[in-house]
C-alpha cells in the first residue's frame, strides 16, 4: 500500500506527530509512506530524521497564481509517487485533494486532530460525507459532531485517539532517580509535573494558583514541587517565575522549576511522583498525556479535547477551575490514591488499544475497508 500523509503544518504540534508517526508505522510495517508538508517546517524535518520521503508544496496560499502552481505540484506528487492512499491532516487544500481523487482515483481519507469543530455548511458536508472514503477522529467529542453536525455516514466515520511509543515510554525507576536528583529532589517531594509548550492553552500559570491554593488548604501540600518540563514560547521562563512570586512560593527552583529543552523526556516522566495536563482547551490528540501514562505515572487532568476518552471523571477537573486542580493535587499526596491511579493510566495504554501498534492496526483497518476488495484503487494517468 502506497499511501501521502499530508501534514501541512507550520510546528510540530500532535497534528503533525499524529500524521509523521503514522507514516512512520506504516514504513516499517513495509508500506511506503511519504509525508507531504511546507517547506523548511518541523514536520518535514522530523520525517526526514525518520527515514521519510517527503514533498514540499505550498499548502496554505490563497492567491490564485499560488493555486494554480499548487494544484501543479500536486498533480505531479500523485503520478510520480501513484498513492492508494491520500491522508489529509489539516484542512487546508482539502478540496483540492478531493478534486485531485476524481481525476487519479486514489481513496481519500480526512484525519481530524484539530480542536476547532468543523462548520456544517454545504462544502464541508459535500467533502466530508462524499468526497471523502472515511473521516477519522482523533476523540469521541470530534466524533460526535461529526455524525449529529455534519451527518457523516456512520459506516466512513471512525475515532482513533493515536498512539504511543512504549518501547521508549516505560517506567524507569533509575532514570527518574538520577533525574531528581539531577533537580535537586528529595525523596519527600512529591513532584507534579507539567509536560508541553509553554503557551496559555496549557495552563501552567493555572496549574501554580491552584498549587498555591493546595498549600492553603493542606499543610501537606508543601511536600509538592512543581516541575515544568517545557522551554520558552508563547510564555518565558521569566513570566513562570513571576506568577510563582505573585502566589508567593519563592523563586525559580525552589517550589516551581523550569527543565528547559530536555533529550529525553522520557526520564523526566519517569522521575515524576503524578503528572497533570491543566489545558485550556485544544488537546484534541494529547500526545504528553499519552507519554506520561505510558511511563505508569499516574495523571491528573482538564476535561478538555480528547481527556474524557483517557481518564475517569473522577481524576479530572473541568479547564481552569483552580478549586478542583488544587483537591485533585491534594488527593494525589496519598500514595494509594497515586498507586490506583497509576495503574489506571497504564491499562488504559496496554489494555486500551493506545500503543502504536495498535494506532497501525486500527488505521489499517479503516484504509483496507475503503479500498476495493481490500486492494489498491485502479490509478488514473
Amino acid at each position: 500500500m502506497r499511501t501521502i500523509q499530508v501534514v501541512n503544518v507550520r510546528w510540530y504540534n500532535a497534528t503533525a506527530w499524529y500524521g509523521v508517526t503514522l507514516a512512520h508505522c506504516l514504513r516499517k510495517a513495509g508500506h511506503e509512506s511519504l509525508v507531504a508538508g511546507l517547506a523548511g517546517t518541523p514536520p518535514l524535518e522530523k520525517a526526514k530524521e525518520l527515514g521519510l520521503p517527503v514533498a514540499a508544496l505550498p499548502f496554505n496560499t490563497q492567491t490564485p497564481g499560488g493555486l494554480f502552481g499548487l494544484w501543479r505540484g500536486m498533480d505531479d506528487l500523485v503520478r510520480d509517487f501513484r498513492p492508494d492512499i491520500v491522508n489529509c491532516h489539516r484542512g487546508e487544500a482539502f478540496i483540492l485533494w478531493a478534486l485531485m481523487k476524481k481525476k487519479h482515483g486514489f481513496a481519500l481519507v480526512r484525519t481530524r486532530g484539530d480542536r476547532r469543530l468543523p462548520r456544517s455548511g454545504a462544502v464541508n458536508r459535500w467533502l466530508h460525507c462524499s468526497a471523502a472514503d472515511a473521516v477519522i477522529s482523533t476523540n469521541s467529542l470530534m466524533t460526535r459532531h461529526f455524525a449529529d453536525v455534519l451527518h457523516v455516514p456512520s459506516g466512513r466515520l471512525h475515532t482513533i485517539l493515536g498512539g504511543v511509543d512504549t518501547g521508549r515510554f516505560h517506567a524507569d525507576p533509575q532514570a527518574g532517580a538520577a533525574v531528581r536528583r539531577r533537580y535537586g529532589f528529595s525523596d519527600d517531594d512529591v513532584v507534579m509535573g507539567l509536560l508541553g509548550r509553554m503557551d496559555e492553552v496549557k495552563g501552567i500559570k493555572e496549574s501554580i494558583v491552584a498549587l498555591a491554593r493546595a498549600r492553603e488548604r493542606s499543610a501537606e501540600a508543601r511536600r509538592i514541587r512543581f516541575l515544568v518540563i517545557g522551554f520558552d514560547s508563547e510564555f518565558t521562563t521569566e513570566d513562570v517565575a513571576r506568577w510563582t512570586r505573585e502566589q508567593g512560593l519563592g523563586g525559580l527552583g525552589e517550589v516551581v522549576t523550569v527543565t528547559g529543552r530536555v533529550s529525553c523526556p522520557e526520564d523526566v516522566i519517569c522521575a515524576l511522583d503524578f503528572g497533570i495536563l491543566a489545558s485550556l482547551g485544544s488537546e484534541a490528540i494529547a500526545r504528553a498525556a499519552l507519554e506520561i501514562m505510558a511511563c505508569g505515572v499516574p495523571l491528573i487532568s482538564s476535561t478538555t479535547g480528547v481527556m474524557p476518552d483517557l481518564l475517569p471523571a473522577e481524576y479530572c477537573f473541568e479547564p481552569g477551575d483552580t478549586q478542583i486542580m488544587a483537591e485533585r493535587m491534594i488527593q494525589a499526596l496519598d500514595v494509594a490514591w497515586r498507586n490506583k491511579l497509576a495503574q489506571v493510566c497504564l491499562d488504559r495504554i496496554l489494555k486500551g488499544g493506545l500503543t502504536l501498534d495498535d494506532f497501525l492496526a486500527a488505521t489499517m483497518k479503516v484504509y483496507e475497508g475503503i479500498l476495493p476488495d481490500g486492494n489498491v484503487p485502479p490509478f488514473h494517468d
